[in-house]
């Protein structure tokens, strides 16, 4: 995993709507909660997916968006998030480019990793984090880093 307290590497990549995200288009305006995960419709990548769905407003309020980002196609997230009403970008990375920028990758390059990185409106990583088989922790991990990443800058 990247370092904390390091800038975040920037990249682009198409969003499940066919649009173009660039993570540089959030500096100085948004945190950004960039979480990575191994594939779309599995039980515990819906079970992720939906506790950020569901703390939307908590994030929110920290002045923050999610992003997830997996190496399933746009038109696999596009489905995944209409079926599950997310309410974030899910981020096509067939190639695995930004996986491996971002060092996220499991066992042996095979299986994907679970990876989140707290990326505060500078672009700085403040708090990364993996939890494979842990999945309800990286929500909990979210809340508390954003509150760190709130409360130094108050």
């Amino acid at each position: 995993m990247l370092k904390e307290g390091t800038t975040a590497p920037d990249f682009e990549g198409a969003a499940d709507d066919g649009s173009t995200f660039r993570l540089s288009d959030f500096r100085g305006k948004k945190n950004v909660v960039l979480y990575f995960y191994p594939k779309d419709f599995t039980p515990g990548c819906t079970k992720e997916a939906c506790n950020f769905r569901d703390e939307s407003e908590t994030v929110e309020k920290h002045d923050a968006i999610v992003v997830g980002v997996s190496s399933d196609t746009t038109e696999s997230h596009s489905s995944f998030k209409e079926q599950h009403k997310l309410n974030f970008p899910l981020i096509a990375d067939p190639d695995k480019r930004i996986i491996k920028t971002y060092q996220a990758q499991g066992l042996l390059g095979l299986i994907p990793a679970r990876v989140t990185y707290i990326i505060d409106k500078q672009g700085v990583i403040r708090k990364s984090f993996r939890h494979d088989l842990s999945i309800g922790k990286h929500l909990s991990d979210t809340l508390a880093a954003l509150d760190a990443v709130q409360n130094a800058n108050a």
